[in-house]
């Protein structure tokens, strides 16, 4: 069973259940993410209270080829947040940690977090610069070097309980935060990027997202130009640890997305520009799709 968020030609923004491939309008149950998180709260097996919540309504729609752009006045899906934040967890995969040791000169910094305690948190994007399924993302103008993490994203509501999962995209500058670490903001937070999606798969309905294969493949002319895969099970924190820090001494009054990290990154020679392609996918969730533009 998933979340997602939709456009309705007639109604504009909806929340929706998807069950069986068909989507459930729950717009009357939970007008909002925001809602349903609170609602949410201190419930044991969402699977079955949201079956119960929705009762015997009948099915909106089927929930689309996710291969192809949907047409702009039909029925579509819209990134699954509203009012949510969107964190991010770095250094998470012994890949990443090579990666940026590496662009970084071999400083040393990347190898002290990887085996600390604390894990690396930072700040991603506000719901402004978040998109959704076949949004564009961005590379920024002033970055040579941009590539997208793609990264199994944590679902949480205001009390900081884990609810379900989406995909995440980490769009990154590697150049600017190669650079200097105190650039990683520079590198990490600007119009467009963070992509999320396609729906949010509840907690109850995987049955084991530490054995979760994820994929990348970034196209250029319709053609693929690189692609990776990595299993969950490579991730070097738990799920548990990375939200005990993020919620040290922070409020969430609408809840929040945390992007775990990525264990996928493209060799030096490939940088993402203008009319490339990105597509994550996750076994158990879906996969999202975004065009890339230039920034300026």
């Amino acid at each position: 069973m998933q979340l997602c968020r939709y456009h309705h030609p007639a109604h504009g923004a909806r929340l929706g259940v998807v069950r069986n491939g068909t989507i459930h309008d729950a717009t009357d149950i939970w007008p909002t993410l925001t809602a349903f998180l609170h609602w949410s709260i201190g419930r044991r097996n969402l699977v079955t209270d949201v079956a119960a919540a929705l009762g015997s309504r009948d099915p909106l729609a089927l929930l689309g080829d996710a291969s192809r752009p949907p047409a702009p006045d039909a029925l579509h899906l819209l990134r699954p947040t509203d009012e949510q934040e969107v964190w991010a967890a770095g250094v998470t995969y012994e890949r990443s940690r090579v990666a940026r040791e590496e662009e970084s000169a071999g400083s040393g910094i990347y190898d002290r977090v990887y085996a600390a305690a604390r894990p690396e948190i930072f700040f991603k994007a506000t719901p402004s610069r978040v998109v959704g399924p076949y949004e564009a993302v961005a590379v920024r103008s002033d970055s040579q070097w941009n590539v997208p993490e793609p990264e199994l994203s944590l679902v949480i509501n205001q009390q900081l309980e884990l609810i379900g999962f989406t995909i995440g995209n980490d769009m990154s500058s590697r150049d600017i935060e190669g650079e200097n670490p105190l650039y990683l903001p520079q590198a990490k937070v600007y119009a467009r990027c963070c992509a999320l999606g396609p729906v949010i798969t509840l907690r109850d309905a995987i049955a084991d997202p530490r054995r979760l294969m994820l994929r990348l493949t970034i196209e250029r002319g319709g053609v693929p130009i690189f692609v990776g895969e990595i299993s969950t099970a490579s991730m070097v924190r738990t799920f548990e640890d990375l939200i005990a820090y993020l919620g040290r001494d922070n409020l969430f009054p609408q809840g929040v997305v945390l992007l775990t990290g990525t264990g996928i990154v493209p060799p030096d020679e490939v940088s993402l520009d203008a009319r490339d392609a990105v597509t994550i996918a996750i076994e158990g969730i879906g996969e999202l799709h975004n065009p890339v533009v230039r920034g300026g």
